[in-house]
């Protein structure tokens, strides 16, 4: 009969080769930790009708492959790649943009060393972190000034709170958006110290609504890009130069929540609804929030551009230093910048090549890759229509032809198949329409093509 006693000791399992291994890999103290926890599982094994082990020799094998297997669990990183097939191109809760690969190697080479983030080379002194951003973007947006921080919730709130707290805020009802985790920019605005001055109704608010709120607690009015959601119907909107001649005339800043920051050509506003930032700017907008890591394609920012006095004040705000950004977003937003400056950000920027990939290109693609998946045991597969979507709260009701690879499962459900998926490395994420896996390649890169086809092959 098999009975505890036929365990190891500790110190006996640390004499183990593998074990040793494993110590130097994970660290003594997680190794001890794994042991123990392990060998008191199996203990309970053993005292059971069915043990699993015979003798001591084999129970030390099998403490030392569970402990292996436990600690590879423990140690597995949290936050791991994935392939995004689901046509959803700006993704939030896939981690926004992918980064242009000038991008990533910039972040890899500055993040691994020491960096000139506030040092000024040719003097020899401290410096400003401000300049590593602030010259490409006043070249791609045409303002005088820029500055940034860690993302446009934080710019909105830093701006409020530097030119407004205190004083009256105007913004038409119909602006007062609630963006994504619940945020709702009332609360961002009552934070920053402003007084929200709410004016007009949810479908229509008139230049007039703006101008007969004017008094001399207003500090600026705001205007809030509705990214994420749409009204149509009865409604009625000033235009921008409407805003921007009426807070000139009474010497009041126009301050524009932009969202998404389209930094792409007129066209891209033209096919996708997102206003662009340079059009803002050329209008006469005091001063432009947006996003890095939506339509722009670079990394997670708060970007503020506008009229060099209101960017210095807001600069200047003591919250500036809590917002502030680190050297790996300034590399990763400077190299996304310079792709822009280059006049090659539609080729280069992952995000942007997205968005313009016609149908053939994509069909190809979803044909080659249903055709090498043709006979798969669990599902057959085809290429269909479809539609994608730009996604990170932007152009709402906006959807981009697309061609998709369809999975359609021969015995199993398309949930099942679905997190199947999931299951692989790198983890595949899908969509699922009438019992079927669908694949939208627009968002998979071009080169994960031949790692999906070759995951896919591999399920059984």
């Amino acid at each position: 009969m098999t009975t505890p006693r036929i365990l190891p000791s500790i110190d006996q399992l640390r004499q183990r080769p593998g074990i040793c291994s494993l110590e130097t890999e994970y660290g003594a103290s997680a190794v001890l930790s794994a042991l123990r926890a392990v060998a008191d599982a199996l203990r309970q094994e053993l005292a059971g009708p069915a043990p699993s082990v015979e003798n001591r020799e084999q129970a030390a094998g099998v403490i030392e492959r569970r402990a292996s297997q436990r600690l590879e669990h423990a140690f597995a990183p949290s936050l791991i790649p994935v392939i995004n097939a689901t046509g959803v191109i700006v993704h939030t809760n896939l981690g926004r943009a992918p980064l242009a690969a000038a991008a990533a190697r910039r972040v890899a080479e500055v993040g691994a060393g020491y960096a000139n983030l506030e040092y000024d080379l040719t003097g020899g002194q401290r410096g400003s972190r401000s300049v590593h951003a602030e010259q490409l973007l006043t070249r791609v947006t045409g303002a005088p000034a820029a500055a940034v921080v860690n993302n446009n919730a934080a710019a909105v709130l830093l701006t409020l709170a530097a030119l407004a707290s205190g004083r009256e805020a105007i913004v038409s009802r119909g602006e007062l958006v609630e963006i994504g985790g619940g945020f709702r920019i009332p609360d961002v605005m009552r934070q920053s110290g402003a007084d929200v001055r709410e004016i007009g109704t949810t479908n229509k608010t008139r230049t007039a609504d703006y101008a007969a709120a004017i008094s001399d607690r207003t500090a600026i009015i705001l205007r809030v890009h509705p990214s994420n959601f749409r009204i149509e119907g009865f409604t009625e909107r000033p235009g921008l130069d409407e805003l921007v001649a009426l807070g000139q005339r009474f010497e009041i800043p126009v301050v524009e929540d932009l969202g998404s920051g389209n930094l792409l050509t007129a066209q891209a506003e033209a096919d996708i609804g997102e206003p662009a930032v340079s059009a803002s700017v050329a209008a006469g907008v005091s001063v432009c929030c947006f996003s890095g890591d939506k339509l722009l394609g670079g990394p997670q920012a708060g970007i503020i551009v506008g009229d060099q006095d209101l960017v210095s004040r807001i600069r200047s705000h003591p919250l500036m230093r809590a917002l502030r950004v680190d050297k790996m977003t300034y590399a990763a937003l400077e190299a996304t910048l310079l792709e822009y400056a280059r006049g090659r950000a539609e080729t280069t920027i992952p995000v942007a090549r997205m968005l313009y990939a016609t149908t053939e290109t994509l069909g190809q693609r979803a044909h080659a890759l249903a055709d090498r998946l043709a006979g798969h045991a669990l599902f057959t597969s085809d290429v269909v229509e479809g539609l994608s979507t730009v996604g990170g709260g932007g152009a709402p009701g906006s959807a981009i032809a697309t061609r998709l690879a369809r999975l359609t499962p021969k015995a199993r459900s398309a949930r099942w198949l679905e997190s199947r998926l999931r299951e692989l490395r790198p983890p595949v994420i899908a969509r699922i329409v009438d019992d079927c896996v669908l694949l939208d390649l627009r968002t998979v890169l071009p080169e994960q093509d031949e790692q999906l086809i070759e995951s896919l092959r591999t399920l059984s």
